[in-house]
């Protein structure tokens, strides 16, 4: 197996205009059920695993077609996916539009940094002292 190289700087300022990066950054948080809409449902999941040696087009070529190609990339950048076809993408051109996501992307606003005392502190907290 190979290893993943960084993404030169011209590959991530090309990543910035791709349509399908742009699409994504729209479309991110918008639909939680992608995944039960996707073209993929009906198709074998090794299509879109590849061996390293073969062609990723079919898989490629599915996605183009699927109306919720924009929330699976999302869904791919976000959780830092690098293996397979996702959002109609591939490894190696996810790899240049991750570094290009992580600059474009806020944080999420809903989420709490301060998670508080562990759970445990928690349960214990709601234990009358007797």
């Amino acid at each position: 197996m190979t290893r993943a190289r960084m993404p030169r700087p011209h590959e991530v300022a090309a990543a910035r205009r791709d349509p399908r990066l742009l699409r994504a950054v729209r479309e991110r948080q918008q639909d939680e059920a992608w995944r039960t809409r996707g073209t993929c449902q009906s198709v074998d999941p090794e299509t879109f695993f590849p061996a390293p040696n073969e062609p990723a087009d079919a898989a490629v070529a599915l996605c183009r077609s699927c109306d919720v190609q924009g929330s699976c990339l999302a869904w791919a950048l976000d959780v830092g996916d690098c293996h397979g076809v996702w959002g109609g993408t591939t490894p190696r051109e996810r790899r240049a539009m991750l570094v290009a996501w992580r600059g474009e992307v806020d944080p999420d606003p809903d989420a709490i940094d301060d998670p508080g005392p562990p759970v445990r502190d928690r349960l214990l907290a709601l234990v009358p002292l007797s």
